[in-house]
């Protein structure tokens, strides 16, 4: 007899975000939380990526802290009346637009279920049937452009990745912005003391508020000058080409115990302090 009951134990993980008055955005969060399909793919995510490969959490997680990242970015643009692709080219709702950020930031890594390499690729091959699953309430229309609208924010991710749109660019930044210690998506040789492994130890915390200058501040506390490395090799180059650099301020410190020590021109990605960005 073929035994056909599961022996994986996985234990779900519920992922908990701010809806804020938006009920499509609280319908899809249910969706996601009782979709067994997603749930497995989140436990085989860090079977290859912390037991195989190495590396640091890239399942449930670092989807949580990149969606809740995303949303505070997104809410913080929209206060400031910035555009969103969504609401622009097609005349949906802002809350349509949070949704497509949602889904692409708990989605974009679940190609590496299949392979670390091209995991991107993998990403829209891997979450079309979910994808069709926990929006299956909306009209096909709709749901076929809002599959496509997430499907975009997930391949934007990866390095070359090019973001049309503003829901994109801040999918691609929040993923690079989930960096604090031991939290790298860099990966290092476990044991081995290399600049890979010192400066995954060396961000401490990464605040996000509403800014004077541009309308999202960003502060990085780092504990040693290796988390430049992190800064540099991650974030800098997701931020560069997001299409919502404009929108950015990002300042460093370095904590040693004794005071935070502002750490100048260590990364350059907002406008010059006398000008603020236009948002149209």
């Amino acid at each position: 007899m073929i035994d056909t009951t599961s022996s994986l134990n996985i234990k779900p993980f519920t992922l908990s975000v701010p809806v804020e008055r938006n009920p499509l955005l609280a319908k899809v969060l249910k969706n996601i939380n009782e979709n067994v399909q997603i749930q497995t793919l989140w436990h085989m995510l860090n079977i290859n990526a912390m037991k195989r490969l190495g590396m640091t959490d890239h399942g449930p997680v670092h989807f949580q802290l990149v969606a809740n990242i995303a949303l505070k970015m997104m809410r913080l643009l929209k206060k400031k009346d910035a555009s969103f692709g969504i609401v622009e080219d097609y005349g949906l709702s802002y809350e349509h637009a949070e949704v497509v950020v949602f889904l692409a930031s708990v989605m974009h890594d679940l190609g590496m279920s299949v392979n670390r390499k091209g995991h991107e690729e993998f990403s829209l091959v891997v979450s079309l049937p979910i994808l069709q699953e926990v929006l299956s309430f909306l009209p096909l229309e709709l749901r076929t452009l809002m599959i496509a609208e997430t499907q975009h924010a997930i391949i934007s991710h990866r390095k070359d990745g090019q973001p049309l749109t503003t829901e994109a660019g801040i999918v691609r930044v929040a993923d690079a912005l989930d960096m604090t210690k031991g939290r790298s998506r860099i990966p290092y040789e476990s044991g081995k003391v290399d600049i890979h492994s010192v400066s995954a130890q060396a961000i401490d915390t990464i605040a996000i508020s509403a800014g004077t200058i541009t309308p999202i501040h960003v502060d990085i506390i780092m504990n040693h000058t290796a988390g430049i490395f992190q800064v540099d090799d991650l974030l800098h180059k997701k931020v560069t080409g997001s299409g919502i650099e404009k929108y950015l301020e990002i300042e460093i410190y370095i904590d040693q115990g004794h005071g935070k020590k502002l750490l100048k021109d260590a990364m350059k990605v907002s406008q010059p302090r006398n000008t603020g960005p236009k948002i149209e």
